[in-house]
């Protein structure tokens, strides 16, 4: 099995227990299964396998997302920490998803993993001054990418800590100085520098993977990914009786518009999605069906709302 068809292979599998997993959780609602494909020819080739749940008894909606894409030229957004590549085919494979829960002190989480490969653009002719010498074939450049993130609206720590535990859990096979790397990465990352604040608790970012070669790389994608469920659905079970009312309502709207805006802003699997040519609306399903904005909107002090802002909103080390 080619390197590509190993984590195609991961990566549907992955999806499928994601979607079963998150089906149960909600007890009522199904995906909607929307499968498409690219035909080979235009700018941007492949398939995919879209599946959204909307309104169901505990998320108000659930997007996850399967695709393969392969490409004539990689967009800006891949190539802005790689000018080197710019200009080349490529391939890029990933599991991307958005829970949004109906619950306000329920978490939005979200998760992606992905690999990118670029091809050479063509072969050396023999002679063609290679770097390991004469008629040397070009070589393919590939790296993993991916994480998971949590965004309260009323936090616990103790949701916190899970969350993170289970994030270190994840990376403690590759060494200790994995989880503060990745925790550190994902707190930048996941910043929105036009509101000087977090969107949320972090968890774990990495990118531009490729270090002791593809087996362990793909090995560490794998355990983040297969993290994910054992790290959110414990927090959704705990607060998904939680009772509230329009207030918390009114706050968890107002908050996923920060959501809203670090996606279309910020966000590097967006920006790729949208640079490369790619299908709208799998790329847009991780925004919330509803959301509030208001101008210059403050908590009042010794609020549940100020404390998101005061004790959780703060970058700490959770664990």
């Amino acid at each position: 099995m080619t390197p590509v068809a190993a984590v195609r292979e991961y990566l549907l599998d992955l999806q499928q227990r994601i979607c079963d997993a998150i089906e149960h959780a909600d007890g009522e609602a199904k995906f909607l299964h929307d499968d498409w494909t690219r035909p080979e020819g235009g700018h941007l080739a492949g398939d995919g396998r879209t599946r959204v749940l909307s309104e169901g008894a505990v998320f108000e909606q659930a997007g996850i997302n399967f695709s393969h894409v392969k490409g004539a030229r990689l967009p800006p957004s891949a190539t802005a920490h790689r000018p080197e590549l710019a200009g080349r085919p490529f391939e890029a494979l990933g599991v991307s998803l958005v829970i949004h829960p109906k619950n306000p002190y329920i978490p939005t989480s979200h998760a992606n993993v992905r690999f990118f490969i670029a091809h050479p653009l063509s072969p050396l002719p023999p002679g063609g001054g290679g770097v390991g010498g004469e008629g040397e074939k070009p070589q393919a450049t590939w790296w993993f990418g991916g994480g998971f993130d949590l965004t309260p609206y009323y936090g616990f720590d103790e949701d916190c800590t899970h969350w993170h535990q289970t994030a270190k859990a994840a990376c403690e096979p590759f060494g200790a100085d994995v989880y503060p790397k990745y925790k550190q990465w994902c707190d930048e990352y996941f910043f929105l520098k036009h509101r000087n604040e977090p969107r949320g608790i972090g968890g774990l970012f990495f990118d531009d993977l490729n270090e002791g070669g593809f087996e362990r790389s793909f090995a560490f994608m794998k355990s983040v990914g297969d993290h994910y469920i054992p790290a959110y659905l414990p927090i959704v079970e705990r607060r998904k009786g939680t009772a509230y009312g329009e207030r918390e309502r009114d706050f968890q709207l107002y908050r996923r518009g920060r959501y809203v805006e670090f996606n279309l802003v910020y966000d590097r699997g967006t920006l790729f999605g949208l640079q490369s040519g790619g299908r709208t609306e799998s790329i847009l399903m991780s925004l919330p069906p509803l959301v509030k904005w208001r101008y210059n909107w403050q908590p009042e002090p010794g609020t549940p709302e100020a404390r998101l802002y005061e004790h959780f909103l703060q970058p700490r080390d959770w664990v």
